[in-house]
């Protein structure tokens, strides 16, 4: 479609699942949403189990559930390539909790990061909930409710139980979709508060 390779075509609709970073991707949606409409699937891994291929052709298969949990808010990690878009009539996000598996593979020189082992592929178990967002209204319910009511984006980071650097993430995204509007400053950090645009949020 328009020069560009499109994973799913029905009627007009073209989906696209992305389980990599959405920079990637930023080309090809900014050239077809105008014209288009686009649905980007993203799948987050709720619930994650990790399979070792033996080392052995007789060996075992180790599997082991991770204990780290992917939630809704991940999303902001890759929206910040085009946060304006989730805003567009054309343009909707669908966000997949799944259950996956993630096989790794020995591979020393690859796999320094993971001492040794290299993600080989990921396999859906199951979809446990899929979240559509189509405006930046449907992103608003994801901004925490205790923040106070002029905030700091340190606020923000112990208030979504995540780092400093991912709320500088979500602020990001949250003032380029007119959900946070600054105010001030408090010290060297920028207050933020809910921009009155997005009064109509409940």
């Amino acid at each position: 479609v328009a020069g560009f390779i499109i994973d799913l075509v029905q009627g007009s609709l073209l989906i696209e699942v992305q389980t990599a970073s959405f920079a990637s991707i930023k080309r090809k949606l900014l050239a077809l949403v105008p014209n288009h409409p686009m649905v980007l699937v993203y799948p987050i891994a709720q619930e994650k189990w990790v399979v070792k291929r033996p080392l052995e052709k007789a060996g075992k298969y180790p599997r082991r559930k991770s204990p780290k949990r992917g939630a809704l808010l991940d999303l902001f990690e890759e929206l910040v390539s085009f946060p304006n878009l989730i805003d567009h009539p054309n343009f909707s996000l669908d966000v997949a909790l799944t259950e996956e598996e993630e096989w790794r593979r020995w591979s020393p020189k690859q796999g320094w990061r993971r001492k040794g082992w290299v993600i080989e592929e990921r396999r859906l178990l199951r979809i446990i909930e899929i979240q559509r967002f189509s405006s930046r209204l449907d992103i608003a319910p994801l901004i925490p409710a205790t923040l106070p009511e002029r905030f700091t984006t340190e606020e923000l980071a112990q208030a979504t139980h995540r780092s400093r650097r991912f709320a500088r993430k979500m602020a990001y995204c949250l003032r380029h979709l007119m959900l946070i509007t600054p105010v001030g400053k408090r010290g060297n950090a920028l207050l933020y508060t809910r921009d009155p645009r997005a009064e109509s949020v409940p």
